[in-house]
């Protein structure tokens, strides 16, 4: 049986495809060093505040505050090189475009059209594909052209070159795009996404991919497409299903301290979402947290937290399947500047879902490799190495 187990292993990470990543300073961190954060925040309420009435449906999960890795691929021939996003919260790839004179546009690498014999641009009249985020919008035109990833090569890729960026992806945004890798039915842009075409052409193995996030290296981050590599975890898998097939959205049976569940009482939900970096929560759940860790109420909606109490602090578990996820106070505390610390749970700011969901971002996951299984619609959790 334990050959079983060993052969299995050998099979998931044979022709995986190993993606670096990039752990960046968020762009929460760079409007705080900025000075910034606080009119940032002023824009966001007026504008999730004017969204209210608009269609929420259209919205990824995605407020980008808090995101912290990035990895390359490239675009037409000859590739474009671009930093983007690899985020299991929405399912759109898109990218700065030529057209695009907004001066969040201006900020970062954009597609030459001109440029790439292999592009193909929609028949006209072009119609304009909108995608709503929680941090603002972006426009653009669906188009195809070949997609490199590593040394997967993606003929025929549709994507949105945007025409029209929100200033919420402007300078202080350290990607250039995004490249979703949620379910098919999260996409608004049209089109395959770009796992599900590496999949139906044969260019990957395994209906699969995972992640290794850590903050101890700023290149040993990894995503991989097609495979696992076992010798990134400790222990073995624990399979829980997905529950809704839009998100990797799984259930949560509790939230504990010492014993005691504090949150999630009748089970809830989690989605584990690649491009946050804080843990998100409805704000009575994350409110008793900060309470339990007393962390206090600061400007710009942060909770700060005496530096000296971390070693003292206790574990915040999550209990999945069955099986206990404690996050460690080292974990989730963040060290800021002038030597303070802040908390990384985060209540949300708008009304996107509902009291009984949770977002799990790299504070859980950089503790916990994570297996995204579309072929059993189902995510595994192990001990990071």
């Amino acid at each position: 049986m334990k050959w079983l187990v060993v052969l299995g292993l050998v099979a998931l990470s044979e022709c995986l495809v190993r993606v670096p990543l990039m752990k960046v300073k968020s762009m929460r961190e760079k409007l705080e060093e900025n000075g910034m954060l606080k009119e940032y925040l002023e824009n966001q309420a007026k504008f999730l505040s004017n969204d209210q009435k608009k269609d929420m449906t259209s919205q990824s999960l995605r407020n980008y505050l808090d995101l912290a890795y990035v990895g390359l691929i490239s675009i037409g021939t000859p590739p474009q090189t671009f930093k983007v996003m690899f985020d299991t919260g929405s399912a759109d790839l898109w990218v700065p475009s030529f057209f695009c004179i907004t001066s969040s546009c201006y900020k970062h690498r954009r597609f030459n059209h001109k440029n790439s014999s292999t592009l193909k641009l929609p028949p006209e009249p072009i119609s304009i594909v909108k995608i709503r985020y929680g941090s603002g919008i972006v426009m653009g035109m669906l188009v195809n052209d070949t997609l490199k990833i590593r040394d997967l090569l993606n003929i025929n890729q549709a994507f949105v070159l945007t025409t029209w960026e929100d200033q919420a992806f402007g300078y202080f945004v350290p990607f250039d795009g995004t490249l979703g890798l949620a379910y098919p039915d999260l996409a608004k842009a049209g089109g395959t996404p770009v796992f599900d075409n590496l999949w139906k052409k044969g260019l990957i193995s395994q209906n699969l991919f995972a992640f290794y996030l850590t903050s101890k290296r700023k290149r040993g981050s990894m995503l991989m497409l097609g495979g696992v590599d076992h010798s990134y975890y400790h222990g073995e898998l624990r399979w829980v299903p997905v529950t809704k097939q839009r998100f990797w959205q799984v259930a949560l049976d509790s939230i504990s301290v010492n014993g005691i569940v504090i949150a999630c009482y009748e089970g809830c939900q989690a989605i584990l979402d690649t491009g946050s970096s804080v843990v998100n929560g409805p704000f009575e759940g994350v409110l008793l947290i900060q309470n339990i860790i007393h962390a206090q109420p600061s400007l710009c909606d942060k909770y700060i937290i005496d530096c000296k109490t971390i070693a003292h602090l206790p574990d915040i578990v999550f209990v999945i399947g069955g099986v206990n996820y404690p996050i460690p106070a080292r974990s989730y505390i963040r060290r800021v500047a002038f030597g303070s610390c802040v908390s990384t749970f985060s209540s949300f700011r708008d009304r996107m879902f509902s009291s009984n969901t949770w977002i799990l971002g790299d504070v859980f996951l950089r503790l916990y490799f994570s297996v995204y299984d579309r072929a059993n619609n189902r995510v595994g959790l192990a001990t990071a190495i």
